[in-house]
């Protein structure tokens, strides 16, 4: 009958297109999750890395594996770049708590004693001397202990209740040796570098080594020597020595 022979017909159809359905499923499945990479700002920033500081890629599992994401997850595990990072220069010990020595030059105040106030310079031996009370040593001492010093020799039978005040008039200078274009003695510029001291010496001759020159400072009675780069503080009465680059 033409009614059986057509149900036969969609029967068989039907299961054939079923067939196909359930081939193409097993073709199609996937392991896992797939990792939607953003074209440009994913790509960009594993062949040429973050600056500093940026947030990093969010890194979504692939459990089928593959190139793409074990390339994806090296550069994500990689760190950030490491900014480039100086020493800090040495603190100077000027101010308050700078220790006099010679060659400074002092100013000190009595109050009510004219001929008491004036400009004293450290001498050689590290003293300064004063009317009444001769030589008060300075060396090693800072501008507040060396007046209450003053005040101490004044006050044993000379004024009864001295007020003395001390103030740095100039400081010692600084010497700069090598290869510069006027080596010699400078005065020192509070807050001066290694770099201004090579300024106001001329410049570095050609032949200078540039980059680091070595610095002897010298405090109550000791030396000590260093090589520094040029942005390293001086100290009134320290020595720099710009040595010669071989090539």
């Amino acid at each position: 009958m033409p009614v059986a022979r057509a149900f036969r017909w969609s029967s068989f159809a039907a299961f054939l297109a079923a067939s196909a359905a359930l081939a193409l499923g097993g073709c199609m499945q996937t392991t896992g999750p797939v990792a939607v990479m953003q074209p440009r700002a994913d790509l960009d920033s594993m062949a040429y890395g973050q600056p500093y500081g940026a947030p990093q890629p969010v890194v979504v599992a692939n459990n089928g594996g593959g190139a793409i994401a074990a390339l994806s997850n090296s550069f994500a595990a990689s760190p950030a770049p490491m900014p480039v990072g100086y020493a800090a220069p040495m603190a100077v010990r000027n101010g308050a708590s700078y220790h006099l020595d010679a060659g400074d030059k002092l100013r000190v105040v009595v109050y009510g004693q004219e001929g008491l106030t004036n400009s004293y310079a450290i001498d050689a031996g590290g003293s300064i001397t004063m009317p009444l009370i001769g030589a008060v040593p300075a060396r090693g001492r800072t501008t507040a202990g060396l007046a209450g010093e003053i005040a101490a020799r004044l006050r044993n039978g000379y004024i009864r209740e001295p007020s003395v005040a001390v103030e740095i008039e100039a400081y010692r200078p600084f010497f700069i040796l090598g290869e510069v274009l006027a080596p010699g003695q400078y005065p020192y510029v509070p807050n001066m570098t290694v770099e201004s001291a090579v300024a106001i010496a001329g410049g570095f001759s050609p032949r200078a080594k540039r980059d680091m020159v070595t610095v002897t400072h010298t405090e109550n009675g000791g030396a000590m020597r260093a090589v520094v780069p040029l942005g390293t503080p001086l100290a009134p009465g320290d020595t720099v020595f710009v040595g010669e680059r071989w090539f």
